[in-house]
Parts: C-alpha cells; sequence; structure tokens
C-alpha cells in the first residue's frame, strides 16, 4: 500500500509557519450525530436536565469530538488526513453546548513546533472555547511531500 503524504511540502515550511485559524460551531444537532457515530450516548451530551443534575454547567460536546474538530484544521492543511501519523491532546475544560441555533463556538489555530526526519513537522494547536484552553498540548505529526 502506497504511503500517504499531504499536499504541502517539506520544504515549503519553517519553524512557526502558521498552519490556519479558524472557528468552528458545535450545535446540539452535531453532539446527536456523534453520538451516532460514536455509540457514546451518555445523557450529558444531550440532555440539559441529566446534565445539570451531575453538577455540569449544561450539556457538554464529547471530548473526542471537540479533539476531532480541532483536528480538522490540521487534515485541512494538510490536504490529506492519511498524512496525520500521530495526533494527541489532553482535555483541559468542558465545552458546553447552548440549545439554540448559535451553538458554541471552537476557536483553533496552528503553528508549525518542530521540523523532524523524513518530511515530518509536528503541529502544535491552540483550542478555545469563550477565551479558556480546551485541550491542553494538542499535537499532530504529520507527514509532508
Amino acid at each position: 500500500m502506497p504511503s500517504t503524504v499531504s499536499t504541502v511540502s517539506y520544504d515549503e515550511v519553517a519553524v512557526g509557519t502558521e498552519i490556519g485559524d479558524r472557528i468552528f460551531t458545535l450545535r446540539r444537532s452535531d453532539l446527536v450525530r456523534y453520538a451516532g457515530a460514536s455509540g457514546d450516548f451518555n445523557p450529558i451530551h444531550w440532555n440539559e436536565r441529566v446534565a445539570q443534575e451531575a453538577g455540569l454547567p449544561g450539556v457538554l460536546a464529547h471530548g473526542m469530538l471537540t479533539m476531532a474538530t480541532a483536528g480538522r484544521l490540521v487534515t485541512d492543511w494538510a490536504g490529506d488526513p492519511g498524512a496525520v501519523l500521530e495526533y494527541g491532546v489532553k482535555f483541559s475544560s468542558p465545552i458546553v453546548v447552548p440549545d439554540d441555533d448559535e451553538g458554541a463556538q471552537v476557536s483553533v489555530q496552528g503553528v508549525v513546533e518542530k521540523k523532524l526526519d523524513g518530511g515530518r513537522v509536528v503541529v502544535n494547536l491552540t483550542v478555545r472555547h469563550q477565551g479558556a484552553k480546551v485541550l491542553m498540548a494538542a499535537r499532530a505529526t504529520v507527514q509532508l511531500s
């Protein structure tokens, strides 16, 4: 099977290269779709009453949905999701998703942190919701062409 590489050239990027700055919106309908795809039907992700009874401020986005949403910045930049060799985060703050048409705004910024051998780079992501970091140590290793 041939290896998958990005459409971005390794020679085109340097440490400090910004890969993007985007706002993603998470709505309750996204949580329902994610629950169906993942099988995670924990009611704190869709039921306001249950979330509040658990001491939460409201319905929370799934952590893995937040992680995947942030990862879209990297896959869109790379041009090929298969170019992402590693991706990891630490969850630091939940995202409360209101029951309205506006949803929750998640800002994602990415920058090349390191250039490695073999055409690989490490991208650091800064992921925030309402000014708070929601993911810490969010890093992806990407194979570039």
